[in-house]
């Protein structure tokens, strides 16, 4: 038994929970791994795993059940998520973003905007969570879309850029700035727009290096009507919505990275027990095998600290952002390290799409980008550790 076979008997699932996994486990081996390299080559959207995990009911586990959910535990949901990753990382986004747009709709929602909007994403519709825009990326006051208010309505004018999902959403949780405040952190608010609003128009997909069956694109907002009904909160809470939605999302991204590096881990060892060199497996050479060790250790203690950090959220603790930058800093660094050692495993043949190992070092990269790039979240950790 491996290490890390011992680490997932050690997670104790209940017998529900575990029937889940067994599911999404067999969804994984059947219908998203094998579509995974097509999907990649052709930047088709994957609509077939979509069906696929809508058709076990994915969505359902994290929405309430009076809105048509079956909620299970976070813990649960990044498990579902690195194991959607693992097969195919485009997937894998596609998935968690449904969770990352919708959690704040749950959290800060009225009851009857919850009864309204969250049915159609338990029924499978998809989400997507819309804050970049050309001159706000990690910092988001920079934004310039405007929620201006007009009667019962709001009209939004602007643009946002690299929004996943952003053309097959049904339901877009979309940041902008609330006209008539001037302060411009104050002025941050939130509402869902929903699919098929005029004036709401898709300027194009972005060509990717990487998760290139998850769509990625540039949206544009003129004279878009919303109803006042679909802001959540009050005008000017979105800063304090926002940054709760990404301390949520952040753990995603992190089991997300860590399902890319699990596919980089496993098929590099499996090459390596294989491929001999000069007469012998390149796992024997002992420089390798510090290397292994290093990848292993690091993976290992990753996932321990996942399974703490959805621990403290399952809990019930709130203030867990600094825990949550540490497991999407460290994931994601693992995850473009275990896929560019993959590569060179595999020395010319890693470079070449013959192997899985070329497309998880291109989805590996954007992992250590979005949700805050590194920089932002070794800032974010080093500060807490400032005297106030």
């Amino acid at each position: 038994m491996t290490v890390f076979e011992r680490l997932e008997r050690h997670k104790n699932w209940d017998e529900n929970d575990a029937l889940i996994l067994a599911q999404v486990d067999r969804l994984c081996a059947e219908v998203i791994a094998p579509n995974a390299e097509h999907v990649d080559a052709t930047s088709e959207f994957p609509w077939k795993n979509v069906e696929a995990i809508n058709a076990l009911g994915l969505n359902a586990v994290f929405i309430p059940e009076e809105f048509g959910g079956a909620p299970m535990s976070f813990r649960l949901y990044l498990a579902i998520v690195q194991r959607i990753s693992e097969a195919c990382a485009s997937t894998g986004i596609i998935y968690a973003t449904n969770f990352h747009a919708m959690k704040p709709l749950i959290e800060y929602g009225t009851a009857e905007q919850k009864a309204r909007l969250l049915p159609r994403i338990a029924e499978g519709g998809l989400a997507s969570l819309a804050i970049t825009e050309e001159s706000a990326g990690s910092d988001a006051t920079g934004m310039k879309t405007r929620f201006t208010p007009d009667g019962d309505d709001i009209v939004i004018d602007g643009s946002k850029l690299f929004i996943t999902n952003g053309d097959v959403a049904d339901c877009i949780l979309l940041f902008g700035k609330y006209a008539g405040i001037d302060d411009p952190k104050k002025a941050i608010s939130v509402l869902v727009l929903e699919k098929g609003a005029p004036g709401f128009e898709v300027l194009r997909l972005e060509d990717k290096m990487g998760h290139r069956g998850s769509s990625t694109a540039s949206l544009r907002f003129d004279g878009v009507r919303v109803p006042r009904a679909n802001l959540i909160g009050e005008p000017g809470d979105g800063l304090r919505i926002l940054l709760g939605s990404l301390n949520r999302s952040r753990p995603s991204v992190a089991a997300h990275a860590l399902g890319i590096a699990r596919a980089a881990f496993n098929d590099m060892t499996s090459y390596m027990n294989e491929r001999k060199q000069s007469g012998r497996r390149i796992v024997d050479f002992q420089g390798n095998q510090f290397m292994l060790a290093d990848l292993a250790t690091d993976l290992a203690m990753a996932e321990c600290w996942l399974e703490y950090l959805a621990s403290l959220i399952d809990s019930g603790v709130k203030d867990f952002g600094i825990e949550a930058s540490m497991a999407k800093l460290r994931a994601s660094d693992l995850a473009m390290r275990a896929a560019t050692e993959a590569v060179q495993m595999y020395g010319g043949y890693g470079y070449c799409r013959d192997y899985r190992v070329e497309r998880l070092m291109r989805d590996a990269k954007i992992t250590q980008i979005w949700e805050g790039t590194n920089q932002v979240h070794r800032q974010l950790i080093g500060r807490s550790f400032a005297a106030k």
